[in-house]
């Protein structure tokens, strides 16, 4: 095991009707806000209208960044650095997921910035200070409500890139589980794929000696796997949707990552698939994840053995080690299917046109296995068909 430091300052008010606690958590922070969401879901579910109740009850002035969208766009983080400055912001609320959280934490990562933040991304510089943020999480996926990471997509070159600071940790974020009810189960289901692929970037490591967070991280691999079956069922059940929505927090907090290399191979080489075709995150995962297990097995298969045995109940005898791994890696497949999921490029369309352009950008990621564009090409084919 590798020596780490590990805090989380974040503050998790989780349970029913949690978003009631919202406007004393704000107070510590300020009186003049920015509240960031998406579209119409958290005004048809009720959510925005109770959260702007509470707002004017409370004397909290709100100005509103809307709009937001998956692969969250670096003009509307412009747009509310802008608003920020323009109105003396103290404080910033993301109603949502992961791109309006992300948002958020770009806006106040920008917002006592001289420079472009896009130079942030581009690790041109590191933040002295950042605006607070809180969240009211709605959908379960990225994490981002207790990470110190964010991704924004540039427009210009098409460029999604992730940056990383403990002064990005929210302040505190609120869930409730019941705002997920009426999420689209395929919604759902890329939320699951996300937090799965976040568990597995961590677990596929050539560090030894980290058997509790193996365990950690086994768990909650388990228990995702479970209660997604329970909420395809039953949208409204209230505890599989718990777990849900805690094991997605976990997945990302940085705890079950302590102390080994983490790999995040898989995750730049869908940025690149998802800022050029815009496909949901957890799709483009459920698709290249397996082929990069299918590529890299053998620089670790004692792991991906322990993964198939321990994660996804494979039972066959100990001299089959490459069959043991490709059925895990086939159940792992399976499992992303029986939630309407794709495994494969072709099942969203998309050809062989972009992979050598993709590969060279995503060129050079991984810790488990160093890729170079040779490889993440490689595993865009693996992927295609």
């Amino acid at each position: 095991m590798n020596d780490f430091t590990y805090q989380n300052k974040t503050k998790i008010v989780f349970g029913k009707n949690s978003e009631n606690q919202l406007p004393q958590l704000i107070k510590k922070y300020g009186s003049k806000i920015l509240l960031v969401y998406g579209g119409e879901s958290i005004k048809e579910i009720g959510l925005y209208d109770k959260v702007t109740a509470m707002l004017n009850e409370n004397q909290i002035e709100y100005f509103e960044l809307s709009g937001i969208v998956p692969n969250p766009r670096l003009r509307k983080v412009y747009e509310g650095i802008d608003i920020c400055r323009q109105q003396n912001i103290e404080f910033i609320l993301a109603v949502g997921g992961g791109s309006v959280i992300d948002t958020a934490k770009a806006v106040a990562l920008g917002f006592s910035y001289e420079g472009d933040v896009w130079d942030f991304f581009e690790n041109r510089n590191e933040p002295e200070a950042c605006l607070p943020v809180g969240v009211v999480l709605t959908i379960p996926a990225a994490g981002s409500e207790s990470s110190e990471n964010l991704v924004i997509t540039k427009e210009d070159g098409l460029l999604k890139r992730g940056y990383g600071s403990e002064k990005l940790r929210p302040q505190f974020a609120i869930m409730n589980p019941e705002t997920t009810y009426s999420l689209p189960f395929y919604q759902t289901a890329c939320g699951i794929s996300d937090m799965l692929a976040h568990i597995m970037e961590r677990y596929f490591t050539k560090t030894e000696h980290v058997d509790v967070s193996d365990r950690l991280c086994e768990g909650l691999m388990r228990a995702i796997i479970s209660n997604a079956k329970l909420v395809k069922q039953d949208p409204e059940n209230y505890d599989a949707r718990a777990e849900i929505m805690w094991a997605g927090t976990l997945a990302h907090s940085g705890l079950i990552g302590m102390g080994r290399e983490e790999d995040w191979g898989s995750h730049a080489i869908e940025h690149e698939l998802s800022a050029i075709y815009d496909i949901a995150h957890g799709a483009g995962l459920s698709i290249i994840f397996p082929a990069w297990m299918k590529h890299v097995y053998r620089e670790n298969e004692e792991r991906f053995v322990q993964f198939a045995q321990r994660v996804m109940n494979v039972e066959l005898p100990n001299s089959m080690v490459y069959e043991t791994i490709m059925e895990g890696i086939s159940r792992l497949e399976c499992f992303y299917t029986s939630l309407g999921l794709p495994t494969r490029l072709s099942a969203v369309g998309i050809d062989s046109s972009h992979l050598e352009e993709m590969a060279k950008k995503a060129n050079s990621c991984g810790n488990f296995k160093k890729l170079d564009a040779s490889d993440i090409y490689k595993i865009y084919k693996l992927a295609l068909d």
